[in-house]
């Protein structure tokens, strides 16, 4: 019988105890988490069998460096994010193909209450990708990470890291540039 990893990060944290020593214990773990990493690859290569690889390539390499993994109270995804950003940046360094960025409806509302905007244009979606394409590409990494992978920064000092106080500091410095950007945007016709 399967332990149910939904419960508590110590029950997580035995299991990858567990993946060290044998190898098939890693599976819940790959269970619980492919969907989320696959999607968070996905958002930025844009096609599926690309990010299916870049998936599984994430997962064989923490299965293979589990023993590298320390636990420091933060979430086994973070770590699993931050391979995913160095898969995806060895991707798009190999391939010499453009960065993707998705940004959906649903989105926008958090990203746009920081940056203080109350428009809420049609267009709104097609301008903000522009803008964010902008921004230099740690810079947009970052707000993936809070805005469209709604992480906590905890979660994101760790895939940096750096503290969590330097991942806020980090932030709220690219949403200032955002904002600037964003007001005096005129559309690409």
């Amino acid at each position: 019988m399967e332990k149910d990893i939904h419960h508590s990060p110590g029950d997580e944290q035995e299991i990858l105890k567990q993946a060290i020593k044998d190898r098939a214990a890693f599976r819940p773990i790959y269970e619980k988490y492919f969907k989320d990493i696959f999607l968070f690859v996905h958002r930025r290569v844009g096609d599926k069998q690309t990010s299916a690889d870049i998936t599984q390539q994430v997962f064989l390499k923490a299965l293979t460096q589990l023993d590298k993994f320390q636990f420091r109270g933060v979430p086994f995804s973070a770590w699993l994010y931050r391979i995913s950003l160095n898969e995806c940046h060895d991707y798009f360094r190999k391939t010499k193909k453009l960065r993707y960025v998705v940004v959906e409806d649903f989105q926008v509302d958090d990203l746009l209450e920081e940056m203080k905007s109350e428009e809420k244009s049609p267009d709104l979606l097609d301008r903000l990708q522009e803008i964010l394409q902008k921004l230099s590409p740690p810079e947009l990494e970052l707000v993936e990470l809070r805005y469209f992978e709604t992480l906590p920064f905890r979660d994101i000092a760790e895939i940096y890291g750096i503290t969590e106080n330097h991942a806020k500091v980090r932030l709220y410095r690219v949403l200032a540039k955002l904002k600037k950007i964003y007001l005096t945007y005129e559309p690409q016709d």
